[in-house]
């Protein structure tokens, strides 16, 4: 019988669940890309658009923890496949839309479909390789080939986009969801944990709170702190999620065991990546309208222009995976955090007349970083968790990195406009004083380089509020993680995708 150092069946595993990843990655980066052609195609208003980008962002969120226990209860291959269907289908729907509403209505469709998939993918990994190197080098490949459809996302769909029509941005969805569909039933064992009672309560609250909560931390830009919308949304957010915890505390049968935030592993490495989520969700925001506005450049050629990051993530996520079996966790994430944040503190120093080198610089230091603290946070937080529960263990992950960025976008997003504002000088136009964008549309040359060079100031201090976040999850990471000691070795009886995977294996 193979063992499960050898058995090749689980590496093919692995591309299944990296092509049910990127299907997620590629669609949130391309439709970036075909905003202003669906724009006029659609005759879609500011505040369609939002809802075009936000109501996937509101479900994805919402659903994410209650997926995660689902997965757990009725098999981690079965809600994958029904989220890969269901996100294929909407993506179809959405490519052959003919008006901004039925847009909508796909992208809520395709926000059902990616909360599914995502929390499964990541359980599936860790049940599948129990290894610790071998899953060390599963996450490695798992978060490499996010990286590739980060930034391969835009420039692949900015080329189709160009030749075709804006529609492909979706329905280049369809035959990787219906492949990953097929590889999974050919080549995926069904994995789940043991059966618990439901639990409705939990998951109502869990889904309002989180609900809540991403809209209110969208909307802040627009309408600031003291918006009644805002407030509203906050207080409904604080007790549903208050609630939430309470709840599943006193419950028999939890759907998130908060069991699980009392072992240091998985409560601080999901603080470090809340402060990392936060970091680059306003680096990717901030930086991409940089090199559009200041420099002039369209969307593909931004997306080209984090090729350093990619390709230095690439390369030290293989480093990472060497390094994390000899010096552990705690050691690598900090490093890595700190090496991020020497790389982003760099870009707050970038000026307007700057070259593209010192840019693609800064970048490649962000990208060693990522690459030696990302995955290794992640193997961290879950390595803490029991088989039993990895799905919602993953859900967790996932959803601190969803709130996360929307917080990072929110919150460095607005830092970002305000100082831009004060920047400006008083004498500028309104509009000019407070959107970049709009500053350029009056073809004044003098206005155009103040603005540009008023925007670049408020980067400065934005990319140091963001350093300071990866700093700080740095020093968590130091003082919160622990290394666990390597336990003996026992014989393994059948490969990891023939034995019983977190209680029950079909």
């Amino acid at each position: 019988m193979v063992s499960q150092r050898s058995g090749p069946k689980r590496w093919l595993i692995l591309v299944v669940l990296c092509m049910s990843s990127l299907v997620l990655v590629i669609d949130n980066m391309v439709l970036n890309v075909a905003i202003p052609p669906l724009t006029r195609d659609l005759g879609a208003t500011s505040q369609d658009i939002q809802w075009i980008l936000d109501s996937y962002i509101l479900v994805f969120a919402g659903l994410l923890l209650i997926a995660g226990s689902l997965s757990d209860r009725y098999g981690r291959r079965r809600i994958m496949i029904l989220g890969l269907v269901i996100f294929g289908v909407a993506s179809l729907a959405a490519t052959f839309a003919q008006d901004p509403l039925q847009l909508v209505a796909g992208r809520i469709a395709m926000g059902i479909g990616g909360a599914l998939i995502m929390p499964s993918t990541l359980s599936i990994l860790i049940t599948v390789f129990t290894d610790e190197k071998e899953r060390r080098k599963a996450l490695t490949a798992w978060s490499a080939v996010t990286m590739v459809g980060l930034v391969g996302g835009p420039v692949v769909g900015g080329l189709l986009i160009a030749e075709l029509w804006w529609g492909v941005a979706f329905l280049i969805n369809v035959p990787i969801a219906a492949l990953a569909i097929i590889a999974a039933l050919a080549l995926m064992p069904e994995s789940k944990g043991p059966w618990r009672r439901p639990d409705p309560v939990g998951a109502v609250l869990s889904i309002v709170g989180m609900t809540a909560l991403v809209w209110a931390i969208i909307e802040l830009p627009h309408g600031g702190i003291t918006h009644p919308g805002i407030l509203a949304a906050s207080a409904a957010a604080a007790a549903c999620l208050i609630g939430f915890v309470i709840w599943e505390i006193r419950s028999d049968s939890p759907m998130v065991p908060m069991s699980l935030f009392r072992d240091r592993n998985f409560s601080g490495a999901s603080l470090s990546v809340v402060l990392l989520s936060v970091a680059n969700g306003g680096l990717l925001l901030v930086l991409t309208q940089y090199l559009q506005f200041v420099h002039g450049y369209s969307p593909m050629q931004a997306g080209l222009t984090f090729l350093p990051v990619a390709v230095a993530s690439l390369l030290f996520n293989v480093i990472g995976a060497v390094l994390g079996s000899k010096v552990g966790n705690r050691a690598l994430v900090a490093v890595g955090m700190l090496i991020m944040a020497i790389g982003i503190g760099v870009l707050g120093t970038v000026d307007a007349t700057d070259d593209f080198w010192l840019i693609g610089v800064a970048l490649g230091v962000v990208g060693m970083g990522s690459g030696l603290a990302i995955p290794t946070a992640i193997n961290a937080l879950m390595g803490a968790v029991p088989a039993e529960h990895a799905g919602v263990g993953s859900a967790v992950n996932d959803t601190i990195q969803q709130a996360g960025a929307a917080l990072g976008v929110a919150i460095l997003g607005s830092v970002m406009a305000d100082a831009y504002t004060k920047n400006m000088p008083a004498g500028a136009p309104e509009a000019a004083r407070h959107n970049i964008s709009d500053a350029l549309k009056f073809g004044d040359p003098a206005l155009a380089s103040v603005a540009r060079e008023a925007f670049t100031n408020g980067m400065a201090l934005t990319f140091t509020a963001s350093a300071c976040a990866v700093v700080l999850a740095a020093v968590i990471a130091t003082f919160i993680l622990r290394d666990r000691k390597p336990a003996a070795a026992q014989p393994d009886p059948a490969p990891a995708e023939e034995r019983v995977l977190a209680g029950t294996t079909e």
